[in-house]
């Protein structure tokens, strides 16, 4: 689980109870400490002149950090390797996005909650057959005011390109996961594992 900018790696453990008993629930914690409290995985910088924006080189190594633990887990858990699930929120998706499409050998599902693709901190394989394994269930808030709906939208056609499984849907509801949203993740989520 990759909790989004400003949390931390407890964020989302709430959920770990509400999910199926077999799954290995690990709940990272962002590299970067912001004050007065929190995380993130890379900066956001807000700038009158620019706008809003992220620090990608600070998003790229917390992507490559993060596939290196998958990599590592192994040496402390036991678990299927074949079958790893990301889930994101919010920063902690666009992350879980760029780890699924930059190392896609390390990932199978991701569950992509309040976030959006960022192109930039992506490596695209040559070969789309590495996707081909691929399966993410996407969800926004229609009212976003923290990343609107418009910047979520944007992945169906780019998974679509890459060929790759995917479901997408919207809820009535603003920066967050409404409970039907949860219901609707558990039970795809649930269905992977069968």
């Amino acid at each position: 689980m990759l909790h989004g900018y400003g949390s931390d790696e407890n964020d989302l453990f709430s959920f770990a109870s509400e999910l199926p008993k077999e799954l290995l629930i690990i709940s990272l914690q962002a590299p970067y400490k912001l004050q007065p409290y929190g995380y993130a995985w890379y900066a956001i910088h807000f700038d009158n002149e620019q706008g809003k924006w992220s620090d990608d080189e600070q998003a790229k190594q917390s992507r490559d950090l993060v596939a290196h633990f998958i990599d590592t887990l192994s040496e402390t858990f036991s678990f299927d390797k074949e079958n790893v699930t990301l889930l994101g929120f919010s920063q902690g998706t666009i992350l879980s996005y760029a780890i699924a499409l930059t190392y896609p050998e390390k990932v199978k599902n991701v569950i992509a909650l309040s976030g959006y693709l960022n192109t930039n901190i992506i490596t695209i394989k040559k070969d789309p057959s590495e996707y081909q394994h691929l399966d993410f269930y996407c969800s926004h808030g229609s009212v976003d005011q923290v990343i609107p709906a418009d910047w979520a939208r944007q992945a169906p056609p780019f998974l679509d390109s890459l060929k790759i499984k995917y479901q997408y849907k919207e809820f009535p509801v603003g920066h967050g996961v409404a409970p039907q949203n949860f219901y609707e993740l558990r039970e795809w989520l649930k269905q992977k594992l069968s």
